[in-house]
């Protein structure tokens, strides 16, 4: 791992997404020379598979609250019906 990915893994979600989508704006300019670009480029995909990692780890975070006829209340999986 280099000390780019390296600095990505400890990105919180809101810091990768934020850099992504500057990343998208300067891409589609049109204005960066073509190796700035292609960096750009390679470094948004980075940013974009931290931000599904991050996505991917919520989601299994999340839990539904139900309640039974007695109104006792529980957690199950979201993913669970």
């Amino acid at each position: 791992m280099n000390k780019e990915s390296a600095k990505i893994e400890e990105m919180s979600f809101e810091a990768a997404l934020g850099e992504l989508e500057t990343i998208v704006k300067s891409l589609e300019s049109g204005r960066a020379p073509l190796e700035q670009s292609i960096d750009a480029y390679e470094r948004g995909i980075a940013l974009k598979k931290h931000c599904e990692s991050k996505i991917r780890d919520a989601q299994a975070k999340i839990e539904k609250i139900t309640a039974d006829k007695s109104g006792a209340l529980s957690t199950a999986p979201l993913d669970e019906e």
